[in-house]
């Protein structure tokens, strides 16, 4: 028993101890992502005015965890702030004399703590489903699962949600027998989820619903709707919280509704911050955009993009032992709530991303542990060895990509370096790789003419970049290095396509920005 335990701990500290390294370089080496200046620029404005009038889309906790780290940062803030929260985060990074990359990575270290802070969710969901062999196993797969540490890395919004939902599901399991101390927290998780991103309010119904379907065998209707009506007030009252923590007098002008869904959403029981900017969001989805999916260029929404590009994301080990997972009873208590958040992410309009259904992996980490349930007899143990090969193989994959996470995908689709012939946008190239090209540039390519169609929130010249746009003299200048984000080749209009077409190819950076000679 003490030796078991000595192992078991030993093995988490390993294992937690990767997650460090591997996102703390991660964070350490990659520039700022697309959407990471909003949200930083954000978090700037909560700790230093306690305003919620910038990326009012989303609810503050995020940003309130970023601000943890932002409050080391010293940030000067523009005066005046601009109206705009994309110049807002511009300024804030490039532009007022801030250190961009320490501004970075304090406001992603909160984000790192609190990744792996779910990683122990993770261990104590497996630990109480199938072990504690397979709670190590469990979180052996969620800390070498690349989406988990590309997404735990950056200061986003994503993986908290997935993070604060899986909790809430471990916290309504165990108030199967003691629901007067988990059922309520198991509320604050719920409505730490909502509090981050409001795509998590689709979770309040689907977990109440699911904890009424467990309470059935065991006791009336009537204690399962009392015990799901009160995981929804607490949900409720912890977003509240998270507003007036921000700002107690919840200062802001209000934004008009429009439609009947608009008008609809100002009975819901949230600040008005809140329902304002989940008709934004509601706005947003209405539009179409630009997706790209196994080559295929396309405007609009495919409802099997996020199936589809979770199988060519997330590692073939964990897809195997997700599958055989199905097959235990017990996996199914995680493997159901995942399957109806795949669903409702399935119905959003903007094919981005796995980083929608990034609630998908985290869930199949603690899923796929329930294959390692421990067997007595030498024949079952044998049964093992499969599931322990297809873990080894999730590791190795894993660390083969070393600290390439955002544009992972597994073996079976060639690889982080073949990732952006089959998926773009936050799949391959979120504008991570500024900084990795300028230290290319001055190592390799020193005072050469250089061709820049960069896309991404960065700035190229803060990193030092001096170069010119192709798209902006005629195709007959352009003479020397060019440099290409591979987020702007699907849908490229000619004069790029041309461009690439008559160029060589001679190398990439990250494997998101394609470098050519010409």
């Amino acid at each position: 028993m003490i030796l078991r335990r000595a192992v078991v701990a030993a093995g988490m500290v390993l294992l937690f101890a990767w997650m460090a390294v591997a996102m703390v370089t991660a964070a350490r080496e990659q520039t700022a992502s697309s959407d990471e200046p909003v949200y930083v620029g954000a978090a700037a404005v909560i700790v230093e005015r306690h305003s919620l009038a910038y990326n009012h889309e989303h609810p503050p906790l995020a940003k309130l965890v970023m601000g943890a780290g932002l409050a080391f940062a010293d940030v000067r803030l523009p005066e005046p702030l601009p109206r705009s929260q994309w110049a807002l985060g511009d300024a804030v990074l490039y532009q007022n004399g801030n250190d961009a990359d320490r501004i970075l990575f304090l406001a992603r270290l909160p984000m790192i703590v609190l990744t792996m802070l779910f990683g122990l969710v993770v261990f104590l969901f497996a630990r109480d489903l199938a072990g504690t062999w397979a709670g190590l196993a469990g979180l052996a797969l969620y800390a070498f699962t690349p989406d988990v540490l590309a997404h735990g890395s950056l200061a986003g919004l994503d993986l908290p949600v997935a993070g604060f939902l899986l909790t809430a599901v471990w916290l309504l399991w165990r108030a199967r027998r003691r629901p007067w101390l988990y059922l309520p927290l198991a509320g604050v998780a719920l409505g730490a989820a909502i509090a981050t991103r409001m795509t998590a309010l689709a979770a309040l119904p689907l977990i109440a619903l699911w904890w009424i379907g467990r309470s059935l065998d065991r006791r009336s209707v009537l204690r399962g709707l009392a015990g799901a009506a009160g995981v929804v007030v607490i949900a409720i009252a912890v977003v509240w919280v998270c507003y007036l923590a921000v700002d107690p007098h919840l200062r802001w002008t209000p934004r008009a509704y429009s439609g009947e869904r608009g008008q609809l959403i100002q009975f819901l029981p949230f600040p008005r911050p809140f329902r304002d900017g989940m008709r934004y969001q509601l706005g947003l989805e209405g539009k179409e955009y630009g997706a790209f999916l196994l080559g295929d260029y396309y405007v609009g929404h495919k409802w099997y993009y996020l199936p589809v590009a979770l199988l060519i994301k997330e590692p073939l080990g964990l897809l195997f032992l997700g599958l055989a997972a199905t097959l235990r009873k017990r996996a199914w208590i995680v493997l159901a709530p995942a399957l109806l958040l795949l669903a409702v992410a399935m119905t959003g309009g903007r094919d981005w991303g796995v980083r929608y259904a990034i609630a998908v992996p985290v869930f199949l980490a603690v899923a796929a542990a329930c294959v390692f349930i421990p067997r007595e007899a030498p024949r079952r143990r044998l049964r093992l060895v499969v599931p322990v090969l297809a873990l080894l193989f999730v590791i190795v994959s894993t660390v083969r990509a070393f600290p390439y996470y955002l544009p992972y995908s597994n073996e079976a689709f060639g690889g982080p370096v073949k990732t952006h012939l089959r998926l773009s946008d936050s799949n391959a190239d979120w504008g991570q790789d500024l900084g990795r090209l300028a230290e290319e540039l001055r190592r390799d390519h020193p005072g050469e003419q250089v061709w820049l169609a960069y896309r991404g929130s960065g700035d190229p010249a803060y990193y030092g970049i001096t170069a010119r746009d192709p798209l902006k003299v005629p195709a007959s200048e352009v003479h020397g290095l060019l440099a290409v984000s591979s987020r702007s080749i699907p849908g490229a209009r000619q004069p790029l396509r041309d461009l690439i077409a008559t160029s060589t190819p001679i190398g990439e950076v990250g494997h998101s920005i394609l470098l050519y000679r010409r």
